[in-house]
């Protein structure tokens, strides 16, 4: 079985990779970096623009992959910036949120077109505080809310995904990671949702195990370090 990550440098991607690989999957990881944890590694060059970070990243996971399938395709690149319309960095911000979320869930769309196995899993990276406004942080809600649309349209007729696939977002509302520990150290850990519980729930869907429909956005939320899913739509 192989599966392909996106983000697979981050807090989160190494989460599921190291998680994939335990279970016994083949794991192929794209980013920046190389993860030494995976089997194979893409790397995506941030010098390109977006047609030929698309044409170069897709191009080597056909190369990497030699004509095998993928169970799941799974984007958690992404990241988090502040800003409202007074602050002179938002337009800014809002241009490294889109190269961030939603370049990264396009392109990993089309590699689901070309890689994923018939009733495959493609899980794109939502959050679930833009489901609604984020006058504090416009760039990363604006980025969001296109990833969710994008989930949408994958999960409708004619996508161009394979037959039988399915297109989930996953939309966290704060991730238990070491980066967000260091900038809120204060905060209710309990309320946070651990990594090993969303790598958990993508292999159980990788494994067409307690999926919801295609096209749905799922929220996690944590109680009491008790981790639960939502239907946003």
């Amino acid at each position: 079985m192989r599966v392909l990550v996106y983000g697979g440098c981050g807090g989160l991607g190494r989460a599921v990779v190291q998680h994939f690989k335990s279970a016994g999957y083949n794991v192929t990881s794209v980013d920046i970096g190389e993860n030494p944890e995976a089997d194979s590694n893409v790397k995506v060059n941030l010098a390109d623009d977006w047609v030929n970070q698309e044409k170069n990243v897709v191009q080597s996971v056909l190369d990497v992959l030699v004509g095998s399938k993928l169970e799941a395709v799974i984007n958690v690149a992404g990241g988090w910036a502040g800003g409202n319309t007074q602050d002179p960095d938002w337009v800014k911000n809002a241009d490294l949120m889109w190269k961030q979320s939603v370049w990264s869930s396009a392109i990993a769309a089309t590699i689901a077109s070309k890689c994923l196995k018939e009733g495959g899993l493609l899980v794109l990276p939502g959050a679930a505080p833009a489901t609604s406004g984020t006058p504090g942080m416009m760039g990363y809600g604006m980025a969001k809310a296109a990833v969710h649309q994008l989930v949408k349209s994958l999960g409708g007729q004619g996508s161009g995904l394979p037959d039988g696939s399915c297109t989930l977002g996953i939309l966290p509302v704060t991730l238990d990671t070491p980066m967000n520990r260091k900038f809120m150290p204060n905060a209710d850990f309990s309320t946070w949702t651990p990594l090993s519980e969303v790598a958990g729930t993508l292999e159980k869907w990788s494994k067409n195990l307690e999926r919801p429909a295609t096209g749905s956005l799922v929220s996690m939320h944590t109680q009491s370090n008790s981790t639960y899913l939502r239907l946003e739509n």
